[in-house]
């Protein structure tokens, strides 16, 4: 058999791939209990402990749910499920590759915010204008960074784009942004910040999509340019 002369990783990584294959095809959907794992390694041809792996694998990237005395079951696969690791790459990145990420948050943030200005409602205009306000009444960088996050969640949510809203929601680490928190406190760059927020919020009111993209850009680019100062005087005092 295959899984005889094939590395176990190897395998196992088939198995993924044939169950993926399922789903993609449709004859897996959303909310479909899996086959016994007897069955499905037996379909698949491989070892149930190869199975079993895959199964685990899979239930990792949020592509299946196990539940309790019923079985494993496809997910809903919405985007905020499958992007979940977002956040741990971000909060346990270093260095350069932080700002690998800001630079992604900035192209993503931008587009997301462009969007939001030709699609967002009342409704959710109010509650933006909401999370500023409620960022001008502290100066407390723990109440102003979980502000912060509320703003720029209602921005992606008001996209209409759940895809991009999710994969923003895992580049947004609240680790991180704390210790940007922290370093703006230290700077007293608290008022800056508040006027790049606001600068957003009135691109949004004027439902002006390039002006919201730029006003985005901008801000992300201001804590782009924060780390990499950060990173630099690392450098600096370890010459």
């Amino acid at each position: 058999m295959e899984e005889r002369t094939s590395p176990k990783g190897t395998v196992t990584q088939r198995a993924i791939e044939q169950v993926k294959k399922m789903i993609a095809e449709g004859r897996l959907r959303p909310g479909d209990r899996l086959p016994t794992e007897r069955d499905l390694a037996a379909q698949l041809a491989i070892s149930r402990s190869s199975m079993r792996e895959a199964v685990r694998a899979l239930t990792v990237m949020g592509v299946l749910e196990a539940r309790h005395g019923s079985g494993i079951y496809v997910t809903r696969l919405e985007a905020g499920d499958l992007l979940g690791s977002f956040g741990v790459v971000a909060d346990l990145s270093r260095g350069e590759k932080l700002v690998e990420l800001l630079e992604t948050r900035r192209a993503l943030e931008s587009a997301a915010t462009a969007l939001a200005a030709a699609r967002i409602s009342a409704e959710q205009l109010a509650e933006v204008a909401r999370c500023l306000e409620a960022m001008k009444e502290t100066e407390d960088p723990e109440v102003l960074l979980a502000h912060d996050l509320d703003f720029h969640r209602a921005i992606a949510a008001a996209s209409g784009n759940g895809t991009m809203a999710a994969m923003l929601e895992g580049l947004s680490s609240q680790t991180f942004r704390a210790r940007v928190w922290r370093g703006y406190a230290e700077e007293g760059a608290f008022e800056r910040t508040r006027r790049e927020h606001a600068r957003i919020y009135r691109s949004l009111v004027a439902r002006d999509p390039e002006a919201a993209r730029a006003a985005s850009a901008a801000h992300v680019g201001e804590v782009e340019e924060w780390l990499r100062a950060q990173l630099d005087a690392g450098d600096r005092r370890e010459e």
